[in-house]
């Protein structure tokens, strides 16, 4: 029985875990939005959302705490100027998961791990795209010309 045995051990030792923890902390504030499995998922929300709330103290010790599970700086800094800014007025429920199928080679359950509020990409110019994916373009009066004089 596992009876006040926190946490899911993902087939892994408990430093290759920690391990899998950092990098999926690290690549989540990195990108905003990760794919990965329902299990990893739900293992790491409750540390992101913890990291979050600690990026909100803005105190020294915090900044610290944060370095020992994701030990990118940049990452680091990333959080505490514009993540936690951005969640000043949030109490909890950073993170939300959406299910995203299965993978193809074990058919494991794939996920969205991404952050709540999480500002949109820019979208590209499709004006230049439309001639190179060979959709037909309309003419002008003079092109009309030229072609009808060539055929």
């Amino acid at each position: 029985m596992r009876h006040r045995r926190a946490g899911k051990k993902l087939g892994r030792v408990t430093a290759h875990r920690w391990a899998l923890f950092r990098n999926l902390l690290t690549a989540l504030f990195q990108h905003e939005r990760i794919m990965t499995t329902e299990a990893k998922a739900k293992a790491v929300r409750g540390l992101a959302d913890w990291v979050i709330t600690l990026a909100k103290r803005e105190t020294l010790h915090a900044r610290r705490q944060m370095l020992t599970l994701v030990p990118d700086e940049t990452v680091v800094k990333k959080v505490f100027e514009t993540v936690a800014a951005r969640y000043a007025e949030r109490h909890g429920g950073y993170t939300r998961i959406i299910k995203a199928g299965h993978r193809a080679g074990d058919a494991a359950p794939l996920v969205l791990l991404e952050l709540v509020d999480r500002p949109e990409a820019p979208k590209a110019k499709k004006e230049k795209g439309k001639e190179a994916k060979g959709e037909k373009v309309p003419r002008g009066k003079k092109e009309k010309a030229a072609a009808a004089a060539a055929s």
